[in-house]
């Protein structure tokens, strides 16, 4: 299927390409929310842009008026197009725009073949309703606007005007048409109100959900899609794939080498397959490894959860390549003895002087050869056993120092636990945050930081039996 485009490019962002050619689309909203400029804009871009002619019906305002508004609030000037006959304005009444559309050879048939009409705007459909006419005989006219659009095969919008305090009945136009696009002002930051488009529904293409903002600039109507935020331009070139291909595709290949991520997770939800599918593939990749585990998760249960995805540290482990940061006094086999660093019995200072004198050498010296590292840090370990204060402080130096040393770090945390201030402080610190959560029956995973500037939507995670173990619908 083919896509027309609208002539906004956040609208067609949504619309993955645009309006699917030939539907009947009803664009709806109270008075001021902009459906007239929409509709114009529509076949103003389609006219100079794609050399696609349109045709705007109107029963209530007249061409001169319309002229005279888009002229002075955007530049555009119908009356040329309609000279050059890339474009048609008439003003008639519902009942005669009616009897025309169905009349062989009428007004609307002879002014689509004049000019080689592909799209049409009516404005609006709302006054079918107005007449005399019954509920019955109102349901055939929108049949019959819909039937006839099809069959000149144009690109088509019909305007709808809807109340904001409208009842949740939808209306029967909606179920007719091919599509339903939605524009609504809301209260914002209490002294402003906020323009939102949403595309409720759209046969034959796919379409990006959700309320998205949009606002009229010089050049019209400019939507911006929601989720949308401000790139980093100095991003890495290199990714490590997370082993998650969903989670992949929204960060654009994975996690950026040398970059922080932090994955904020409530108690409920199980974030085991997703630290463990991430750690797995950075020991793919070849790095080394620094894990700071929590007091639910020992070396053992590491190495038990690393080998569910085919991973093995037995290398590592016997060249040094391997090191876990132990707050808790407990037993663990022989052969992880050099590479466990017990800090259990040691307060803040000594414990970063230890990690200072014991691991930095270490790792300085192998990256001193072209190796590479990856750190995982249970933050709410540290919170627990260290304090808030320490947190934001050994954050911001781990931070700080891994980023110097193009190391790759994943944090788990819960902001929902910690002050405030403190998760703020986390939130800002890092390249990227991760959200898992249960909510009912549910659990669901949400991007809503990363480095490419991508916030995803909120997606459900679904348990598999192959390897990551869960997918993201």
């Amino acid at each position: 299927m083919t896509h027309t485009s609208t002539g906004i490019a956040g609208l067609d962002s949504i619309l993955q390409g645009g309006i699917p050619t030939g539907s009947a689309v009803v664009l709806e909203g109270a008075p001021g929310t902009g459906k007239t400029t929409l509709g114009v804009q529509f076949l103003y871009a389609g006219a100079t842009a794609h050399n696609e002619p349109g045709i705007y019906v109107t029963f209530e305002e007249l061409p001169d008026q319309i002229y005279a508004e888009m002229k002075n609030g955007y530049g555009w000037d119908l009356r040329a197009l309609e000279k050059e006959n890339k474009l048609r304005v008439v003003c008639l009444s519902p009942e005669t725009f009616l009897h025309q559309l169905t009349e062989p050879n009428g007004i609307i048939e002879q002014m689509i073949r004049q000019i080689g009409s592909k799209r049409m705007v009516i404005d609006s459909i709302s006054l079918f309703k107005l007449s005399d006419a019954s509920e019955k005989d109102q349901r055939k006219s929108v049949y019959l606007v819909r039937n006839v659009l099809r069959k000149f095969a144009q690109t088509s919008l019909l305007l709808q005007e809807r109340n904001g305090e409208q009842s949740g009945e939808i209306p029967f136009e909606n179920y007719v048409a091919d599509g339903v696009i939605r524009l609504a002002m809301k209260e914002h930051l209490q002294k402003y109100r906020k323009r939102t488009i949403e595309v409720l529904k759209m046969r034959g293409t796919r379409i990006v959900e959700g309320e998205h903002q949009y606002k009229f600039v010089d050049h019209g109507i400019h939507v911006v899609p929601a989720l949308s935020m401000v790139e980093d331009k100095l991003l890495p070139t290199q990714f490590t794939p997370t082993g998650i291909a969903r989670l992949d595709k929204i960060l654009q290949g994975g996690v950026p080498e040398g970059s922080t991520f932090l994955l904020d997770t409530n108690s409920k939800a199980n974030h085991k397959y997703f630290i463990a599918s991430i750690f797995a593939e950075q020991i793919k990749a070849g790095k080394n490894v620094i894990s700071l585990n929590s007091s639910l998760t020992s070396v053992t249960d590491t190495v038990n959860f690393l080998s569910l995805f085919d991973v093995s540290i037995d290398e590592l482990l016997k060249n040094n390549k391997f090191f876990v940061i132990e707050h808790y006094k407990r037993s663990y086999p022989s052969q992880y003895k050099d590479a466990v660093l017990d800090v259990s019995d040691l307060n803040n200072d000594e414990y970063k002087q230890y990690l200072r004198q014991n691991l930095l050498p270490v790792i300085t010296e192998s990256m001193g050869k072209g190796e590479r590292w990856y750190a995982y840090y249970d933050l709410n370990t540290i919170f627990s056993q260290r304090g808030a204060q320490f947190v934001t402080r050994f954050f911001a130096e781990e931070v700080a120092r891994a980023k110097a040393l193009g190391i790759t770090v994943l944090a788990l945390c819960n902001f929902a636990e910690m002050e405030p201030e403190v998760s703020s402080y986390l939130e800002r610190s890092s390249s990227g945050v991760i959200r898992t959560w249960v909510d009912g029956n549910y659990q669901f995973m949400q991007v809503t930081k990363s480095p490419n500037g991508v916030v995803s939507e909120p997606l459900i995670v679904e348990s598999s039996e192959r390897l990551p173990y869960v997918n993201l619908v």
